[in-house]
């Protein structure tokens, strides 16, 4: 199996946390416009993908091969094309379990055997903005942030506190500033168009403006 893998090295290091099998081999792109040098790829990888006409559409000539794009916040019908979503948000790319979504039930198994290739168990979750930890994990950021505004306590006591009292592997904000603030505040503002508990805190818009 060829893998055709466009990714930053964060994203690149997550990606080989689990090792690969033997017989996987991949080659890594460091943008888009080097797609066409491998068209003889099994399936593409999109680890930094935009959400833009262009970029898509160099996308859209791979399929109906596996085209497996990092797409948190948009769904596949906002992208417009029958990409496979997976959460691959810094942090949560390394485990041993990759968080999927797709349209239709048939393009489950090819991605399957490619995550199987990458040491990783595929959990296949709703088609919906921010899968489903990318969405709990968010919410808690926002919350200590809301925590931050009111004067509750300071960042570093906050973070913690959340690590030694629920055992998270990262405190609040320093999770925040693994994952990108701007990435949690896309997902919250566009949740909270349907919901409004996702409502995301204002100093959390601040510094993610900042960023």
């Amino acid at each position: 199996m060829k893998l055709a893998v466009l990714a930053n090295e964060i994203l690149k290091e997550e990606l080989l946390a689990t090792g690969k099998s033997d017989d996987c081999s991949i080659e890594w792109l460091t943008n888009i416009s080097e797609l066409a040098q491998h068209s003889d790829a099994d399936a593409v990888i999109d680890l930094v993908f935009e959400h833009k006409p262009e970029h898509a559409g160099t996308l859209k000539t791979f399929l109906p091969r596996p085209v497996i794009v990092n797409a948190v916040v948009k769904t596949t019908d906002e992208i417009e094309f029958p990409f496979i979503r997976i959460n691959g948000w810094p942090t949560f790319l390394k485990r041993p379990v990759a968080e999927l979504a797709c349209k239709h039930v048939k393009e489950r198994s090819a991605a399957e055997k490619i995550f199987a290739a990458l040491n990783r168990k595929s959990e296949w979750v709703p088609d919906v903005k921010g899968f489903v930890s990318a969405r709990v994990v968010s919410m808690i950021i926002n919350e200590a942030f809301f925590a931050l505004q009111e004067n509750v306590s300071q960042k570093e006591e906050i973070d913690m506190a959340m690590k030694l009292g629920t055992n998270y592997p990262y405190g609040p904000f320093e999770w925040a500033g693994k994952i990108g603030l701007k990435n949690i505040a896309a997902l919250l503002i566009g949740l909270s168009e349907k919901e409004n508990r996702y409502k995301p805190a204002a100093l959390l818009l601040k510094e993610a403006a900042e960023e």
